[in-house]
Parts: C-alpha cells; sequence; structure tokens
C-alpha cells in the first residue's frame, strides 16, 4: 500500500487554500461520525455555497440518506467557524511550523481537538502530527507501542502518545504520516483522508 498511501499524501499537499475551510468543516464533523458522512455533508455545504452564503447547515447534517452524530451543536461549530475563518487563513498563511499551527487551532476554534487540529492540518500538507483515533491507538497497543486505549485523551497524555508514536515509526523506518493511513487502512479496508 505504499506507493498509494504516498500518493494520497502527495494529493494532501495539492489542496488549494480556498478548500481549505470545507477540509476543516469536515474535521469539525468526523467525531463520533463516520468519515463517509462527513464526507458527504461537507460536499452538500460545498454545492450550497455554505462558506460564502449564511444559512443553517443543520438540515444537511441530519438526513436520512446520512447522520452526522450531534448535528446541533456541530451546526452551531460551523456556523462559528464560518465567522472566524478569515483569521484562521490568516494564521495557516504566516509559515509558521505544523505544531504552532495545531497549538493555534486548538486554542482559538471551537470544537477542534488535538486530533482534528492535527487531522486538518495533515489534509491541506502539513506532516509529522499524529491523528490519534481509535483506529491508530488500536494499532499501537495491537503492535506493543502503548499497553491499553485511553478512554480520553488530555493534552499531556496526547502529546505523550504523539511522542510514542513517532519513536515506533522511526524503529520501523516509516513516517508517521505514511504510519497513521497504513493503520488507518488496515482498519478500514481504504485510505481516505
Amino acid at each position: 500500500r505504499g506507493e498509494a498511501i504516498r500518493r494520497r499524501l502527495e494529493e494532501f499537499s495539492q489542496v488549494k487554500p480556498s478548500e481549505y475551510f470545507y477540509e476543516l468543516a469536515y474535521c469539525l464533523l468526523t467525531p463520533q461520525s463516520s468519515a463517509v458522512s462527513a464526507e458527504m455533508a461537507v460536499e452538500q455545504l460545498r454545492e450550497k455555497n455554505f462558506y460564502e452564503e449564511s444559512f443553517d447547515p443543520e438540515p444537511i447534517l441530519f438526513q436520512k440518506d446520512f447522520y452526522v452524530r450531534f448535528h446541533k451543536t456541530k451546526s452551531r461549530l460551523l456556523l462559528d467557524l464560518r465567522g472566524i475563518f478569515p483569521e484562521i487563513h490568516s494564521v495557516i498563511s504566516n509559515g509558521h511550523s505544523s505544531t504552532v499551527l495545531r497549538e493555534w487551532l486548538v486554542n482559538h476554534v471551537k470544537g477542534i481537538g488535538y486530533k482534528e487540529a492535527s487531522h486538518f492540518l495533515r489534509n491541506i500538507g502539513y506532516r509529522n502530527l499524529a491523528i490519534l483515533d481509535r483506529h491508530i491507538l488500536r494499532n499501537l497497543k495491537r503492535f506493543g507501542v502503548i499497553r491499553t486505549i485511553p478512554k480520553s485523551l488530555t493534552q499531556k497524555e496526547y502529546l505523550k502518545l504523539e511522542v510514542q508514536f513517532h519513536r515506533f515509526a522511526g524503529r520501523v523506518g516509516i513516517s508517521i504520516d505514511e504510519l497513521d493511513l497504513l493503520f488507518w487502512s488496515l482498519e478500514t479496508g481504504e485510505i481516505l483522508k
């Protein structure tokens, strides 16, 4: 899967700045929801030009074809995101490192934690941040990197596990970005975003 994974990472680095809003919206919608449902919702938001037009996104998130969990809360978060995105875009465009950008996003964007901020930054071409979701944690346990899967992750615990993930990636000679997509594809059968 190495070639397909490297190709996917290259695609992330080619995402245009005009798509950054929808990439962040996707990462905001994925917690507790399927990646497929989040992607379908984002496609509809994009088609209806949500970023440019002001409308309630809740009906898009709550459909019988797909369902985004916590649709009411996430609708409010999308509206907040829309309001502050010019500032987010400005910060992203200033050439900061991935770790500085992640800290800024976690501290300034409602609904975005370390996992979501790392996911967003990876999806727009930044590297070397761990996206510690259940698929990755399960594989880190499987390969003896961690003993147990934590029920929740504090900032301190997240950063500690990220260091362990980096060390493991170094030992096996695969970047954490490639290893992340490999673990995800082992769990889901697909190389998604």
